[in-house]
């Protein structure tokens, strides 16, 4: 693993109508042929992601998209997966190459506006316009804006394009994982019980972001299984100042756990740093009003094949089960399949989220209050039903 997870990349989408240059740009901002350019519009049928560093913006992930102006029942399809992309968008390069007839840009930058997606309007083929200036007059005057000018043909305009990205950077804040609970010296203890479903010989993504994010703080990191959790206490030359446990052994590690140590999970982590942990807990308190009758969305974030023991399709469908009965009932959707109809649902839990950026996440936590599903995650929900949900410390 050399390089950065996408779901700690920030994700750049490219908008615009159909051949004004978006590939080209793409592929004048990362220096290399990653999307295909040709004349004849539409050639861009699906997104084109390219990861790459942009300094100083550091791991990026770059999103190109189809014409929002494509036609006909293809171009319907493509302009569907080019507004899926919003969701999951921390800023927007919206392009142009003329100052006519803008209604299509001005509805999608109030759209952009209205999720408060940071956006730069670009205006390209620089080399083909005649009177620059006036065209930046008339797009500023139509759109609200100063657009950055480009020539994605000659690479003419990238650095302040970079420029630009860096400044509408400055608006999006960036918190520590355990921001709150734990600072430099401080000891920290992971218990990490060795999940089936990870992969041989590496740690889940969770427990790699965690120690990361405590190395860089300066903490004093221990890692121990649930098994020898009482010998690593032991060891220590005082009790930790933060446990951080898989959210499936609370409470064998909340009866261990000293008296003057804190308490939370890697996925109560996820909840604070992908989402809005508030709306997440009140979620999870929504499971005491679920009856029999219940239907509860299971949603995850990655596409693994499930194999015994599935924390979101076996043992929290079984811990409902056990408290509701049989007859309550579950859909599972995984990776980015996602219903647009929730109303049928009563709670929807999702996963910890480690493999989404947490734009896409807080789409999905958006998407339900809207239409008025309470949602949650696997970590609140099993420390909800189990009763220790008050006795977690949040970041």
């Amino acid at each position: 693993m050399n390089e950065a997870p996408q779901s700690l990349r920030r994700h750049i989408a490219i908008f615009g109508r159909r051949n004004v240059g978006k590939s080209s740009l793409l592929n004048a901002l990362t220096g290399q042929q990653v999307a295909i350019v040709s004349p004849e519009a539409g050639t861009t049928s699906d997104p084109v992601n390219r990861a790459m560093e942009i300094l100083p913006l550091g791991p990026c992930l770059l999103i190109d998209t189809a014409g929002f102006d494509d036609v006909g029942s293809v171009g319907e399809l493509r302009n569907e997966r080019t507004h899926k992309v919003l969701d999951q968008t921390d800023m927007a390069l919206l392009v142009l190459d003329q100052a006519k007839d803008l209604t299509l840009e001005k509805i999608w930058l109030d759209e952009l506006r209205r999720l408060e997606i940071p956006t730069v309007i670009v205006l390209n083929k620089s080399d083909a316009i005649d009177s620059k200036n006036k065209t930046i007059a008339l797009i500023h005057d139509e759109l609200g804006q100063t657009p950055v000018v480009v020539s994605s043909l000659k690479g003419d305009g990238m650095e302040d394009l970079r420029k630009a990205l860096v400044q509408v950077t400055a608006d999006i804040e960036e918190t520590s994982l355990t921001a709150g609970l734990a600072k430099a010296g401080d000891s920290v203890l992971l218990v990490m019980p060795q999940d089936p479903q990870a992969p041989k010989g590496r740690l889940i993504l969770p427990q790699v972001q965690t120690i990361r994010d405590l190395l860089d703080k300066s903490c004093i990191i221990s890692c121990c299984d649930v098994d020898t959790l009482e010998q690593s206490i032991n060891a220590m030359k005082k009790p930790p100042s933060l446990i951080i446990t898989d959210s499936q052994v609370f409470a064998q590690v909340y009866e261990k756990k000293p008296d003057k140590s804190l308490l939370t999970s890697f996925s109560v982590l996820m909840a604070a740093s992908k989402g809005n942990i508030d709306v997440l807990i009140e979620g999870a308190r929504a499971i005491d009003r679920l009856t029999p009758q219940s239907h509860v969305l299971i949603a995850e974030a990655c596409t693994h094949a499930p194999m015994s023991e599935d924390i979101g399709r076996e043992k929290i469908p079984r811990m409902l089960r056990k408290r509701y009965g049989e007859t309550i009932t579950f859909d599972i959707h995984a990776g980015k399949d996602y219903p647009a109809d929730l109303k049928k649902y009563d709670l929807i839990i999702h996963c910890g989220a480690c493999m989404f950026n947490r734009r896409l996440m807080l789409s999905r936590i958006i998407r339900a209050r809207e239409q008025g599903v309470p949602i949650t995650n696997y970590g609140l929900a099993i420390a909800h039903v189990q009763g220790i949900l008050k006795k977690v410390s949040l970041p």
